[in-house]
């Protein structure tokens, strides 16, 4: 029998997650900064409190300081998490920083550990991720043209690189580059930590977004002459493909269960507020568009709610979830859209202002079938994995 019920752990964690988030969290929204998010002493503040209450970073063991909870748990979680722009940073799990806290722990050395990976999983210091480039598709890492080269006992590396998320005031930033370039398209990139402090690591410009930016910024980057040691390199020379396939599948699982909440709130303002505003002397929520809007939203939200849970149950088993991550990547996408989409056409101007968090939805939502691969990739690989099997089956 399938049982949909919630274990009381978890529960009461869910519990004390949404009552953080009403004490302390909600009120603080109208101190948010564009692309800077809260004041830096207050989101400290309040990440001390999220330690001292153990609500702290849901996608971590607990020996690196995390909650330890399985994905199932940070499914749960990050849904009530998602639901506030600042929330992330609060609680420890922010992207590209608990992207790259998996990957260190999965594939780097001790010293490495604790040297890069301590301090992040503490909050003590941000990272960024280094992967796409201007010149080739994003969508496509086996066309990346930045190079590392050895010189004795360093990695020379030289290259161009953009939406780096993070990268102002980072302390270290893992960079794809290609080490060996004869070898087959899988096995061309490593990934190798770079300190931000190195010389030849550059910051061009924060590339201006339309939607909230971020603590950050989502930045261009030049690396010119840049020397790191051979040690820093993270895993095995030339894995790196496979290592960003390894870290991009929790990262896109984390942001699906993210969406949902924003979902969530979004259709939980559009019905309150189809309640009480009146037109043509009658409450909106009498309105049979409106009332489409809002049978339509439950159902959407709720069949991705319960797919971003079915591909968290795989990934806690130790299956293959690629399908299941791919298909909550651009449905849970879509349906984020589409329900802030209708939230703020209820609103009316209202929605359009900023007097609601529901513009700044708007805004961030769109990136969302962009980035950790396009709509479109993911819809080809679904596709293409479904009718492998039945070739294989026939």
């Amino acid at each position: 029998m399938i049982d949909f019920s919630i274990p009381p752990e978890l529960e009461n964690t869910r519990q004390r997650v949404t009552a953080f988030m009403d004490e302390y969290v909600y009120p603080n929204e109208d101190q948010i900064v564009e692309d800077e998010g809260l004041p830096a002493s207050l989101e400290h503040e309040l990440q001390q409190r999220v330690k001292a209450d153990g609500l702290w970073a849901p996608h971590l063991p607990r020996e690196w300081g995390g909650m330890g909870i399985g994905f199932i748990g940070q499914a749960l979680v990050n849904e009530i998490i998602g639901r506030s722009v600042v929330a992330p940073r609060i609680f420890g799990n922010a992207a590209p920083d608990a992207g790259n806290a998996e990957l260190l722990i999965i594939s780097a050395t001790p010293e490495q550990k604790e040297k890069y990976l301590r301090p992040l999983a503490d909050g003590n210091v941000r990272s960024c991720f280094a992967m796409t480039e201007p010149e080739v598709s994003g969508s496509d890492p086996t066309g990346l043209q930045t190079t590392a080269i050895r010189d004795g006992g360093d990695w020379v590396i030289n290259g161009h690189k953009w939406f780096t998320s993070g990268a102002i005031g980072s302390a270290f930033a893992i960079v794809m580059a290609v080490t060996d370039p004869t070898a087959e398209a899988h096995a061309r990139a490593s990934m190798i930590l770079v300190p931000t402090d190195t010389p030849g690591f550059t910051i061009v410009r924060s590339v201006p977004v339309m939607g909230s930016g971020g603590v950050g910024g989502h930045c261009e980057v030049r690396f010119e002459n840049c020397r790191v040691p051979l040690s820093n390199l993270l895993g095995e020379a030339g894995r790196g493909f496979k290592l960003a396939q390894a870290r991009l599948g929790p990262g896109r699982i984390q942001h699906c269960m993210r969406w949902v909440g924003v979902a969530q709130r979004s259709f939980e303002m559009m019905c309150a507020y189809s309640l009480k505003r009146k037109s043509f002397g009658e409450p909106l929520a009498k309105k049979q568009t409106v009332q489409n809007w809002i049978a339509d939203s439950a159902a959407e939200i709720n069949a991705a709610r319960l797919m971003t849970l079915n591909a968290a149950w795989k990934m806690d088993r130790g299956d293959d979830a690629r399908v299941e991550i791919s298909l909550i990547k651009f449905y849970g996408a879509r349906v984020m859209c589409d329900v802030i989409d209708r939230a703020i056409q209820v609103h009316g101007a209202l929605g359009y202002s900023k007097d609601t968090p529901l513009e700044m939805f708007y805004r961030d939502a769109r990136a969302a079938r962009i980035y950790d691969g396009p709509d479109e990739v993911h819809r080809q690989s679904v596709a293409q994995r479904i009718l492998k099997t039945f070739n294989t089956n026939n």
